[in-house]
């Protein structure tokens, strides 16, 4: 009984520090496309297609963010990111 008592535990831990470590890497990247998103902006870009895209994928995140949902946070902010790339080269 106690063994079990300690795996579980030991599981418990180990999902609150994946937890963590999703929630800063969701962070970031949204903290990052926001900015770029901003340049893009600022440069005139923000009529584009691929601009819109971006937007629309970076409420997408932030929107996981708020439920937790950190590993698709962090893949439609990297996705924004690349959109707004593609934005700021005129596409």
């Amino acid at each position: 009984m106690r063994v079990m008592m300690v795996s579980v535990l030991a599981l418990l831990m180990a999902g609150c520090a994946a937890n963590s470590s999703g929630r800063a890497s969701c962070a970031a990247e949204l903290d990052s496309a926001w900015r770029e998103l901003d340049l893009a902006k600022a440069e005139g870009f923000a009529g584009t297609v691929s601009y819109s895209k971006a937007l629309a994928l970076l409420t997408g995140a932030k929107t996981q963010q708020q439920f937790e949902a950190y590993r698709g946070c962090v893949s439609k902010a990297q996705k924004a990111r690349f959109y707004i790339r593609e934005s700021r080269a005129g596409r």
